[in-house]
């Protein structure tokens, strides 16, 4: 166990929330899980457009669509460098460890490549934090930073709190010290969804984000009560009880597919196969052909339908020569013809 010990207390409603958490998430592994591509790339999106939201970021989400899938974007410079920065560094982010710095340094290079002078190094100078004109937070000495950031990172390879806990002990401590020069507020929600996604790899896909972009006023509130405090327990709490919010939330809200994302799905099937198909017989094939063995209430949590829904596109597509029943009805599986 590291020396360094950062100030936070465990209380009922932390332990509360954790157990809450851990309820949703057996939901959220069902819909959100490794088989759904389409609900990944749709949160990744949400995630990616409200953190850089959070700064500033003009981006819509379907400018953020655009740009990951290659096309032009009309919008300013350095809004859509951040933006295709963004995309690189959460694409190459299950590489990483929460716990070394070589890795926290080489996201930072990538999420602020052409928009900071020393994309990748820590600060050399003293940083204040602002909002408007008044000054909220005065970050510790630069001659003190790698020493911070240096025991916040083996506290963190060393902790057996939980990770839920401590991907938010993280946060709060890693927007404190404030390593680098900018970048610190992405950097830090990164690093959260990283450690996140170390415990439940479901947990990389939950666009936490974009309830912080819609109380940033709570959000650097909370910071600011618990630097005057000196203990984090309140930002602690104030995370959790968003990642749970997340999960209803995304839970709760059926998956909609963009018209960019059924042309793109629809491409990947010969036109002859999908002509006469509805949007939901093709979600139906393509969950199928990289899973035959899901079942129709998998199918429906996936694709955002109900399960008569899928049942009905089940019995149209054998009836039209496009799926086959192959084997019993509880061990068989779907055979895309």
């Amino acid at each position: 166990m590291s020396a360094y010990q950062p100030p936070f207390v465990v209380t009922p409603l932390l332990l509360n929330l954790v157990v809450e958490i851990g309820e949703l998430m057996g939901h959220w592994a069902a819909m959100a899980g490794r088989s759904s591509p389409l609900l990944r790339k749709e949160n990744r999106i949400r995630t990616i457009q409200a953190s850089l939201a959070i700064e500033h970021n003009s981006l819509t989400a379907d400018q953020v669509t655009a740009l990951m899938e290659g096309k032009r974007v009309l919008a300013p410079a350095k809004d859509i460098q951040e933006v295709r920065n963004a995309l690189l560094a959460y694409d190459k982010m299950p590489g990483w460890k929460s716990f070394q710095l070589a890795d926290l340094l080489d996201a930072h290079r990538l999420l602020m490549a052409g928009l900071v002078d020393a994309p990748g190094q820590l600060r050399t100078g003293d940083v204040g934090v602002y909002r408007g004109q008044k000054l909220v937070h005065m970050a510790p000495p630069a001659s003190q930073v790698p020493r911070l950031i240096g025991d916040l990172l083996q506290w963190l390879k060393a902790t057996d709190i939980h990770p839920l806990i401590a991907s938010a002990v993280f946060h709060y401590e890693f927007e404190f010290i404030h390593p680098f020069a900018d970048g610190n507020g992405r950097m830090g929600r990164l690093w959260q969804t990283l450690i996140l996604s170390e415990w439940r790899i479901e947990l990389g896909w939950l666009p936490v984000e974009t309830l912080i972009h819609y109380q940033q006023e709570r959000y650097y509130q909370v910071l600011g009560q618990c630097d005057n405090r000196s203990d984090c327990t309140l930002f602690i709490e104030f995370m959790l009880e968003n990642i749970a919010a997340a999960l209803k939330e995304g839970l709760a809200r059926p998956t909609l597919m963009s018209e960019e994302m059924s042309e793109e799905m629809s491409e990947e099937m010969s036109e002859e196969n999908i002509s006469d198909l509805t949007s939901t017989e093709i979600l139906v094939l393509k969950s199928l052909a990289q899973k035959p063995m899901l079942t129709a209430k998998t199918i429906a949590l996936q694709i955002g339908v109900s399960t008569r829904t899928v049942e009905r596109a089940l019995k149209t597509l054998q009836q039209n020569g496009k799926l086959k029943r192959v084997g019993s009805t509880k061990r068989g599986e779907w055979r895309v013809l």
